[in-house]
């Protein structure tokens, strides 16, 4: 490994978060000027451009037959998503979590995250599945579409409103166009470059291309969530902070899993530590979200400072598995036995408070 693969992998980590806002910022303007109106761009242009960086690595990663790198940057993402995004966004200023997504969106969030295990339980995620997942994806999507335009209750209308909806703003058709094809190109580009120094950094240090994607490339393709989510949650904009990490993990499974599968020639390997720890623990942290979320619709700051200690202490996990470090043994026990029995409990008892008090929403 010499220094240019770490310069490259920092320039690729750049030039994927820059691109995405350059594509975001062009098709959305494009858009509008056929007559798409805010809140239909914002449930597809938006959504597809903050998950962007995840969408081109996944689907370089398969075409490059490296589908470790591939599923551990979605799973990766999704863990990184819910734990550190919404516990840094929370610690900040405790997040107000809109009506829709507890009766919607992260149920769909636990089902799609429950699909990865069902369907990768044969070792592999395959074409067929892939178009499964890809196909959900657009339904989905089809279906907030038609849901937004079908509400008839003013204050979830008002939330897709402030969740998805944008301004109107000026636009010069060709500057619009170039920023969609540079933003492209800066996603291919971007990704080759992040995709190759990941995969040397992971042989130089003897780690396996699962943990890399699970750790540094998640990480990285997660910035514009990290961004979009802390800004929403400092501006007080604290419903967009969650509305956006949740429709993220969908659109990660969905779609960036979906497209992946479909064009790598044999399909997403699923390891079997992935379906015995990594997957797992991305289906308990969608579970989780729906009693915590249902407690007052909010997630405060206490709520968020635990979020962010349970990400680091999988990261801890993944470091002293993958170096076979001795402490291992003994830091598995104590989250088996310690800390995951005391999360449980306290999951519960949140549960039972917001069942007891019927959930009243905070405003």
């Amino acid at each position: 490994m010499t220094p240019t693969t770490i310069v490259l992998l920092i320039f690729g980590l750049i030039l994927l978060v820059v691109s995405a806002d350059w594509l975001v910022k062009g098709a959305s303007r494009l858009a509008s000027i056929f007559g798409i109106s805010p809140l239909v761009i914002g449930l597809t242009v938006v959504a597809f451009g903050t998950s962007a960086p995840e969408l081109a690595v996944s689907v370089m990663s398969a075409f490059e037959g490296k589908t470790d790198l591939a599923l551990g940057n979605v799973v990766g993402s999704n863990i990184f998503n819910v734990l550190f995004i919404l516990g840094l966004a929370a610690m900040v200023t405790p997040l107000i979590v809109a009506q829709q997504l507890v009766r919607l969106d992260v149920p769909v969030m636990i089902l799609v995250s429950i699909m990865v295990l069902v369907l990768g339980y044969d070792g592999s995620i395959g074409r067929l599945d892939g178009f499964l997942f890809f196909a959900g994806g657009v339904g989905y999507t089809i279906f907030l579409i038609r849901q937004s335009r079908r509400e008839t209750n003013e204050a979830v209308k008002l939330e897709y409103e402030k969740e998805f909806g944008l301004e109107e703003k000026k636009s010069n058709i060709l500057l619009d166009i170039g920023l969609v094809v540079v933003g492209v190109g800066g996603l291919v580009l971007g990704s080759k470059f992040l995709v190759d120094g990941a995969v040397e950094i992971a042989t130089y240090f003897g780690v396996s291309e699962l943990i890399i994607g699970l750790t540094i490339v998640s990480v990285g393709t997660s910035l514009p969530e990290v961004a979009t989510s802390v800004v929403a949650a400092y501006r007080g904009e604290r419903d967009i902070a969650v509305g956006n990490v949740v429709g993220s993990n969908i659109f990660n499974i969905l779609s960036v899993l979906g497209l992946s599968s479909i064009i790598a020639p044999h399909g997403i390997n699923v390891a079997a530590s992935a379906l015995a720890f990594d997957v797992p623990v991305m289906i308990a942290i969608a579970v989780v979200c729906l009693p915590i979320f249902f407690a007052g619709y909010q997630i405060s700051r206490l709520n968020g400072a635990i979020f962010f200690a349970f990400y680091i202490l999988y990261v801890v996990y993944l470091i002293l598995s993958s170096t076979g470090h001795a402490a291992f043994a003994n830091y598995q026990m104590a989250l088996a036995y310690g800390v995951i029995p005391v999360a449980v409990i306290g999951l519960v008892t949140v549960t039972w408070r917001a069942m007891r008090s019927h959930g009243a929403p905070a405003q």
